[in-house]
Order: structure tokens, then sequence, then C-alpha cells
């Protein structure tokens, strides 16, 4: 997570300030210790990972977050377990999930990707590279790209299952960003939170110490205003 560390580092000179991180082990957050582990936190940010190792104690740090109104940032499996909290939390999807952690899943919100169902080969044949996004505008992620049309680089092989569209949009959650086709979700937001935003993509690899990426700069805004 060293170039996330850094792109936090980068939003923070872009507001004039220091950003100091507290890295909390996912593994160690249940339902009862949420409240104490966050304890000062001005925002949280959930990032990518393989494997279901930890994803029940990042679920409950979503919540946390969508429920108390702290600014949160969720990047590739963080926006995944986001869209797998709104679904079991406010769209009522009991057993909700991703079917990379449960192919059983009565509500598979998160899937392989189609043109991944018949990979056998892991590693390399992933979505690899970058790729264009269209913002919805009016969203946070809209106004922090000041774009309609962007690139931004990928590491993944799951998806939003958009047979779950409906439900997870009528549950609050905007989809700000998909691909031109509008077959992808790449970005999640809530317009009921000052600042809930999860993309697919991996923005901090596009950040540098003079030029902070849009979401990492509106995210550690976010924070600031919630420290204040």
């Amino acid at each position: 997570y060293k170039s996330i560390n850094e792109a936090l580092i980068h939003a923070g000179i872009s507001h004039s300030a220091k950003v100091k991180l507290r890295h909390i082990e996912a593994e160690q957050i249940t339902d009862e210790n949420t409240q104490e582990m966050f304890e000062g936190v001005a925002g949280i940010l959930v990032p990518g990972g393989f494997g279901d190792r930890g994803t029940q104690g990042k679920i409950n740090t979503i919540a946390y977050a969508r429920k108390n109104n702290i600014p949160f940032f969720g990047i590739c499996l963080g926006m995944q377990l986001s869209v797998v909290e709104t679904a079991r939390h406010v769209a009522g999807l009991t057993g909700a999930n991703s079917s990379e952690f449960d192919e059983s899943s009565p509500a598979p919100v998160i899937d392989l990707m189609l043109d991944q169902q018949s990979v056998t080969e892991m590693g390399g044949t992933m979505r690899l590279g970058s790729y264009p996004c269209v913002l919805k505008e009016g969203t946070k992620a809209f106004n922090a790209y000041g774009s309609e049309r962007i690139d931004e680089r990928h590491r993944h092989r799951y998806e939003f299952n958009n047979s779950y569209r409906d439900q997870i949009e009528a549950a609050g959650m905007t989809i700000s960003g998909t691909s031109p086709d509008g077959r992808l979700v790449e970005i999640v937001e809530r317009e009921d939170h000052p600042w809930f935003v999860a993309c697919q993509f991996h923005p901090e690899f596009k950040s540098t110490p003079l030029e902070a990426h849009p979401l990492f700069s509106g995210f550690v805004g976010a924070s600031l205003k919630n420290r204040a």
C-alpha cells in the first residue's frame, strides 16, 4: 500500500496539510469495537486486496463510515465491499456477497467479469491497464475531476453485478462512473453522505507530489472539514 500512502500525502500537500496515517488491521475489527478502533479518525480509506481475509472487518468499517458520516474512500476491493455493505444493510439483500468469497451467495452483487468466466490461468489474465470512464454530471466524482471523461488504471477480475443495479441504486448508492458503453460500473457514491466515494480502479497510480489525484484530494479535503 506504499502508493496509497504516498497519494494521501500528495493530497495533503494540495490542501497545505500534513496527513497523519493510522493503519488498522481489518481482521481486528468487530461489530463491538468499531467505534473504539476509529476514535479520532477524520476519514477512512479501505484499499484493494485479494482473498477473503479481513473482509468482514472491512464491511464493518464501511458501515461505520456510512452511518456516522465519516468521509470514506474505497479502492478496488474497497469499492466492491461498499456495494456488499449497502446490499446487506440498506437494500435488505440477505447473504449478499462477492462470488469471489461465496460462490453460493443468494445475492452475488459482485461477480466474475463476463470475459473472465472462461479464464483458467490466473496472474496476468485479469483486467489490467488504462481504461476510459464516463462520469455522471453533478456527482462528487464529476466535481472532483471537473471532467466528464477520464482514464484510469485497473487491476481486477470481479465487477459490480448489473443484475442488482436497480436495487443498489434504490438503496441510495449512486453509480457515478461507468465504462463508455455503460456496462462496467467504475465509481459508486452516496448523495446522502458528506463524502462516500468508491472506485473500481486504482487512482493512486496516477498521483504525484505536484499533482494530487482528484479523488484523493477530494477525500482529504472532506476529512479536513470533518476534523474541523
